[in-house]
């Protein structure tokens, strides 16, 4: 089907190829972040040459009322107990109030959600939205990071009026549609379910002049590329366009070529891990002992992430940490939404104070008091290094990040970290060793294996038939007409699509995927 876009003579998805825990993407790259940062070039410095970079603030930081908020969301701000802005909210928060397109750069947990989130909702008071046309759009990589946006933001919107829905995939469609039938002001989606909307006609983009992406590097690496320009493309050319992202490479430069206007670059960290906050060891362990080093480890008091590699090994290593009385959840692209909100609830909440999860889900988990980030299986690239111990040291507080690495690991390891801008500091440990204890915390398991409740038993509806779209058992999975076919993208994880895909404005395609 032939577009209309002035950027873009063709809408269609392409397929991206998989890679590790079954993320879709390309992958590491030759001569991309890696070589950049051996290279020592400073992306504010080189590829964006020719845009306005403003100076990091320093002194005092303004009050939310200087920069300019309106009552409501400073009487919101402190019911809420945020007293002062963070230093990328009062870099960005001025131009982007007045309307300039801005590029903003800041580590994990440096307060870009609010950043860019009071900045629309300002821009968007005083008007209302049509049933399905929002106009007001934050896209993100994955559900989780949806619903930490949304969390964040929803008690703002109210406090100005305004809607704020999500779209995400592993979610009912049809409620969706039922929201965006109501009107929503600030949508926030995934490129994944929000193209099903669009193809389906049940959401239209042609009003959206606010338009913020956070993370867009991620999406990046997870292929979703083609789905953000197709996305782009429909909402409202002369629009203000937020760009928000804790590293920044080529792919996102050319996205901010092709959708930013003369945009407004602050930068308030480097892309390098920070050395202020965390403390970053690596502790050589040796193949037979690694295992009985990471229970000890779990077992510590304090809220604990750990990743490793694949789907498989966080399901092993969370039964066998429940087996001797450690309380593990299990966070991976392979779990239904349902089942991942419900884990991360319970590691918020304390509930849970070790979550094992997967690279996947690194930029995803924004959760306070995260006291250790252990690398369980070494990462691969710098960005995941980062990605991975952001998840500490969140907003100022202090962290340890440890690498858990074998005599075949240390010198990848050691050249990685290098990469990244970290120094740590290398310990030679072993079960039960007093500098396991001192850097980590770690202490022998109870030993009782932790028991899952009984699930309640399902009442059965009167006259005993069975729910529409369930079996005659009770246990289906409720499917609907409108189910998205690329709900499960984002999530890195469930079925794979073949063939292509298109979307234009104004109506919904007809060209169909196929699912095995």
């Amino acid at each position: 089907m032939p577009s209309t876009s002035p950027h873009r003579p063709d809408h269609s998805f392409r397929k991206p190829r998989r890679h590790r825990d079954g993320q879709r993407g390309r992958g590491p790259r030759r001569g991309g972040f890696e070589a950049d940062l051996t290279a020592g070039t400073d992306f504010t410095s080189s590829v964006l040459a020719e845009h306005t970079i403003a100076e990091a603030p320093t002194g005092p930081l303004p009050s939310f009322a200087e920069l300019g908020l309106p009552e409501p969301l400073l009487d919101a701000l402190t019911a809420a107990g945020i007293k002062e802005p963070f230093p990328i909210q009062a870099a960005t928060l001025p131009d982007a109030l007045a309307g300039r397109d801005v590029l903003g750069r800041g580590q994990t947990g440096s307060g870009k959600t609010l950043a860019f989130g009071l900045a629309l909702l300002c821009r968007l008071v005083g008007e209302r939205s049509r049933p399905l046309h929002p106009r007001g759009l934050v896209l993100v990589p994955t559900r989780e990071l949806a619903m930490q946006v949304s969390d964040a933001l929803t008690p703002f919107a109210r406090a100005l009026r305004l809607s704020c829905r999500t779209v995400v995939g592993g979610t009912s469609f049809p409620r969706q549609v039922d929201a965006l039938r109501r009107g929503v002001d600030l949508l926030i989606a995934t490129p994944g379910r929000l193209s099903d909307h669009v193809r389906q006609g049940t959401c239209v983009l042609s009003d959206v002049r606010f338009t913020a992406l956070d993370e867009a590097d991620q999406m990046a690496d997870m292929g979703f590329m083609p789905q953000v320009r197709a996305i782009m493309d429909l909402t409202d050319p002369n629009g203000q366009r937020l760009l928000f992202s804790a590293t920044l490479d080529r792919d996102v430069d050319a996205l901010v070529r092709q959708y930013l206007t003369d945009p407004i670059v602050h930068s308030v960290a480097p892309p390098s891990a920070s050395v202020t906050t965390m403390e970053h060891h690596l502790l050589l362990v040796s193949a037979e002992d690694k295992q009985a080093v990471v229970t000890e480890v779990a077992a510590r008091d304090g809220r604990t992430i750990m990743f490793v590699r694949t789907k498989q090994h966080v399901d092993r290593l969370t039964k066998r940490l429940r087996s001797v009385g450690v309380r593990a959840g299990a966070l991976h692209g392979g779990k239904a939404q349902s089942a991942r909100t419900r884990v991360l609830g319970d590691f918020r909440s304390g509930v849970t104070p070790v979550l094992v999860a997967t690279d996947v889900a690194a930029r995803g988990i924004h959760v306070d008091d995260v006291s250790l980030v252990v690398h369980v299986d070494p990462p691969t690239d710098p960005k995941d290094y980062l990605h991975r111990a952001g998840r500490t040291a969140r907003a100022g507080q202090s962290g340890t990040v440890v690498t858990l690495v074998t005599q075949d690991q240390r010198r990848a390891v050691r050249g990685l970290t290098a990469r990244a801008g970290v120094r740590p500091e290398s310990t030679r440990v072993s079960p039960g060793a007093e500098e396991l204890v001192r850097i980590t915390g770690a202490r022998l398991p109870s030993g009782e294996p932790v028991v899952d409740p009984e699930p309640r038993p399902r009442t059965p509806r009167r006259g005993g038939a069975p729910r529409r779209g369930r079996t005659a058992g009770g246990r289906g999975e409720f499917r609907s007409e409108f189910r998205g076919r690329s709900e499960r993208r984002e999530s890195g994880g469930g079925r794979r699509e073949s063939g292509r895909r298109e979307f234009s404005a104004g109506r919904p395609s007809h060209t169909h995927t196929q699912q095995s």
